[in-house]
């Protein structure tokens, strides 16, 4: 067997948790239909819920319709996108792999795919499977410069990395969700088995504990007995049938059931499939090289929901979630499953542990503290914050990507309760009311950023032009007539409305679900500027006309 030890292992998150006996689970149907009320119709798309206490399911229903154009309703036995959740089924993958020492969790990326840059010698596949490799995400280059919507492959994807030469940030000193990383895993996976991705986990993974209507559906749309439709909003306030249409793989390709996936986490108990060692890993959050915990393990994540500890994860695609949580202590899991892009599985699956854990900490009463607005940049690393109201609720975008976060007494901003494994918190310096800067903690890496004076009238004629980056293979035009910024990709076009933020500072903002767009920060001169998202910083443009 290949040595597959960390010593990250030994250096568990050590914050404390209520004693294992005060978390007597109860169950209530009633109160669990309450939950899915609105959603008890046969008219509309909606969710199905599964809920397992000491690893025998109690409560398994299906609310709403399978596909709006037929009388067929939802059931736990349905299969259902489960999206992200994969990236569990693909760190196990690689990890049995490991058991059978063809690998080893700390081999360079470059061991086991071909043709990459320098920069992938430096980054290793536990890097990949905990989100800290610090590389681009390429499927969000993919989506932001017209990838959504159409037949792109995997090895397309995979190509981007071929011509990439940079990196977001020094791997193991960043925690920052990234679905290229497993892009790179699933190859790899490939590689060393020799196998398709979906060969290897229906013989290593589905039939070895009877998982037997799972399967990796790598496009939505072919063909798949027994599946519901994922129902994608409009503006017209209807649904629609629209899918992201890229080639889905470990990072989010499986479609399960309710059944299913309760079977997983029952297995998750006691093992069959994978080594104690690999299960530790598995749950064990990684730790970044400033000695914080990122809360993410291998695919899994591990955290507190209202002071129970959970492991747990989602996914979501266009017209679709998914949420799985186990608290072991209480010995209970839940799985949501939705079909529809206007109901959040994990938000409903937050309300079951409310309803199942009476013993959990009590939320916060309401209340209207002061929160600090406007938009803040950072000089050291390019980062754009703005922070404003919504319905009276504190909002921050980061890069271009939104956050509901809550205020404190002292004014410091954090994600929601449903949102807390986001381990990020704004700090206003001076005034609460007008802070002259903010401090921006993400995962104990603390970054200052400095306030902007607005101007919401800047000329776009300034920066109108043609610009092009060689790394993400996009050109960006600008048009002064609109004030539009329109990006052609590798693989297509995508279009956004600009709005000017400060002095040379300007976001692109989607009218649709997807993409999301970004942060556009240009130069003293205007012949470049660099284009940030969530997953992506600092991509270099530079103007060609």
């Amino acid at each position: 067997m290949a040595a597959i030890g960390r010593s990250a292992v030994a250096r568990r998150d050590r914050r404390p948790v209520a004693p294992a006996s005060t978390w007597q689970a109860t169950f209530d149907a009633r109160a669990i239909d309450a939950i899915f009320a609105d959603l008890n119709q046969s008219s509309l798309p909606g969710a199905t819920v599964g809920i397992a206490l000491e690893g025998k399911p109690v409560y398994r229903k299906g609310f709403g319709l399978a596909n709006m154009e037929l009388p067929v309703l939802l059931s736990p036995s349905v299969r259902m996108r489960i999206a992200s959740i994969t990236k569990q089924f693909a760190s196990l993958a690689f990890m049995l792999l490991c058991e059978e020492g063809l690998a080893g969790i700390e081999d360079p990326i470059t061991a086991h795919v071909q043709g990459l840059p320098a920069w992938a010698d430096r980054i290793t596949l536990y890097h990949l499977m905990g989100h800290v490799s610090g590389l681009r995400d390429v499927h969000d280059i993919t989506y932001q410069f017209g990838g959504v919507g159409l037949p792109v492959t995997c090895q397309q994807m995979l190509s981007l990395y071929r011509g990439i030469d940079d990196v977001n940030t020094a791997p193991g000193t960043t925690c920052n969700y990234n679905n290229g990383g497993y892009l790179l895993l699933s190859a790899a996976i490939e590689n060393i088995s020799g196998q398709r991705l979906e060969d290897v986990f229906r013989q290593r993974i589905f039939q070895p504990i009877g998982l037997y209507d799972t399967e990796l559906r790598r496009f939505d749309t072919d063909f798949l007995p027994n599946s519901a439709t994922a129902h994608m909003t409009n503006e017209r306030g209807t649904y629609e049938k629209s899918y992201i249409g890229v080639e889905y793989d470990g990072v989010g390709g499986l479609v399960s059931t309710v059944d299913d996936m309760l079977r997983w986490l029952a297995h998750m108990d006691a093992p069959i499939v994978g080594t104690g060692q690999t299960w530790d890993l598995m749950t064990t959050p990684q730790m970044l090289a400033n000695g914080a915990s990122t809360g993410y393990g291998l695919g899994i994540y591990k955290g507190r929901y209202r002071g129970a500890e959970i492991l747990f994860h989602s996914g979501g695609l266009m017209g679709s979630s998914a949420h799985i949580v186990k608290v072991p202590a209480a010995k209970l899991d839940i799985v949501v499953m939705t079909n529809r892009h206007d109901v959040y599985s994990p938000l409903r699956a937050n309300r079951i542990l409310d309803a199942c854990l009476p013993a959990l900490e009590p939320v916060p009463d309401p209340r209207d503290p002061a929160f600090s607005t406007g938009t803040f940049f950072s000089p050291r690393t390019g980062r754009v914050i703005q922070l404003y109201s919504k319905e009276g609720q504190p909002f921050a975008s980061i890069d271009g990507g939104d956050m509901q976060l809550v205020a404190g007494d002292d004014g410091v901003l954090r994600p929601t309760l449903d949102f807390e494994y986001f381990r990020y918190s704004i700090t206003p310096v001076g005034s609460v009311h007008e802070p002259h800067a903010i401090l921006f903690n993400n995962f104990g890496n603390v970054d200052e950023l400095e306030v902007l004076e607005a101007m919401p009238d800047c000329d776009p004629n300034t920066i109108a032009g043609t610009y092009r980056s060689t790394a993400a293979r996009a050109t960006v035009t600008i048009t002064a007539t609109d004030g539009r910024i329109s990006f052609m990709g590798p693989f297509g076009s995508a279009h956004y409305k600009l709005q000017s933020l400060a002095d040379r500072i300007w976001r692109a903002s989607s009218t649709t679900a997807m993409p999301w767009g970004g942060i556009l920060v240009f130069d003293t001169d205007r012949r470049l500027f660099r284009f940030s998202t969530a997953r992506n910083s600092g991509l270099l443009f530079q103007r060609v006309s």
